[in-house]
């Protein structure tokens, strides 16, 4: 029976090397796929899905007002699919995953999802917790503070390294902008923000 997966995480857990990975197992058996990725994540490249390790594919482009059961459905058309791949899944509209169980309902074809459980105000993402509600596996995947232990928010952080705690929920960036922590030091990095503010509005 096909099934709706999210694979989640915090920021370089390795999510886009697990797809294209699951991508390569089932190409390598006859089996075919699609591929997809938000239009607006061009960090390599707009329809390109890259890993941090130098591993990329071509992918479909997804925004907000696309339809993506009619979109697999068209595909059906002209080539039998065996499973659809999701990648930055956080980025998905409600409607969006109740189409993709559609396509695990009615078309009958597995859909696995990866991309991140919040964001750097540790706020769910809409994509996020509409599959964290409907998909039928969640696997987290796992990402690794500074301190060892395991990484579960994503802190954004200046030019300087400072954390930065405002500002839109949505800024593509990669390592220079952002910082996967515990949830016990991504508080305390927040607290040092809270902290900086205070003595940068404290007249000298």
């Amino acid at each position: 029976m096909a099934k709706l997966y999210f694979y989640y995480a915090a920021m370089n857990a390795g999510k886009s090397t697990t797809l294209l990975q699951a991508d390569f197992n089932y190409r390598e058996r006859g089996m075919e796929t699609m591929l997809w990725t938000a239009a607006h994540d061009d960090r390599a490249g707009v329809g390109t899905i890259g890993s941090r390790i130098a591993l990329s594919a071509p992918a479909h482009t997804y925004w907000p007002e696309i339809d993506l059961f009619d979109a697999v459905a068209e595909e059906l058309k002209a080539r039998d699919l065996h499973c659809v791949l999701v990648d930055e899944a956080q980025f998905l509209t409600r409607d969006h995953v109740l189409q993709l169980c559609q396509v695990t309902d009615e078309l009958k074809i597995p859909v696995l999802c990866y991309g991140l459980r919040t964001d750097f105000q540790a706020n769910l993402f809409e994509g996020s917790a509409a599959l964290l509600a409907l998909a039928d596996e969640l696997i987290e995947l796992k990402a690794v503070c500074e301190c060892g232990r395991k990484a579960t928010m994503n802190l954004r952080v200046d030019a300087e390294g400072h954390a930065v705690a405002t500002g839109a929920q949505t800024e593509i960036g990669g390592n220079d902008r952002y910082i996967a922590l515990c949830r016990r030091h991504f508080f305390e990095r927040l607290r040092e923000w809270e902290a900086r503010q205070l003595s940068l509005d404290i007249p000298h």
